[in-house]
């Protein structure tokens, strides 16, 4: 099995529902051609570099899996019939320093996931206004 990521753009036209259901049919040709899937990254909305297909901004969105090989071109071909995702790039992780590189890309993702889930913020009182010379002049 190999490394890789994916990284695809959707339409800024549809819903959460249909945002959600796309990257599913994703996940799903993924796990039925025998890959495993590390982490799904949604890096939202962002304005694009230049017009594609008339749009001037997409939803990001990047999956790390592993596979075999065989899995690319059948995954490429499903992608590429999805009318919903106006670009995509596939990059392979090859040798040992790329794969480790890979691990911890996949580990601090899921770092950061947990602990943002995990802990809400706190709430911090609003500082007191510090007294300016002018009011402390007045006095």
């Amino acid at each position: 099995m190999r490394h890789y990521e994916l990284l695809f753009i959707l339409k800024p036209t549809l819903t959460e529902e249909e945002a959600k259901a796309r990257v599913d049919f994703v996940k799903e040709v993924i796990t039925k051609n025998g890959g495993e899937i590390a982490t799904v990254v949604e890096m939202g909305t962002r304005k694009l570099a230049y017009k594609i297909q008339k749009y001037e901004r997409g939803t990001y969105f990047v999956i790390y899996y592993k596979a075999p090989p065989a899995l690319l071109t059948e995954l490429t071909r499903n992608i590429r019939i999805t009318e919903d995702i106006i670009r995509f790039l596939s990059v392979k992780y090859e040798n040992k320093s790329e794969i480790a590189a890979w691990d911890r890309l996949c580990k601090g993702i899921k770092q950061t996931i947990k602990t943002q889930t995990r802990e809400p913020r706190a709430y911090r009182e609003p500082r007191a206004e510090k007294p300016t010379e002018e009011a402390a002049s007045e006095k």
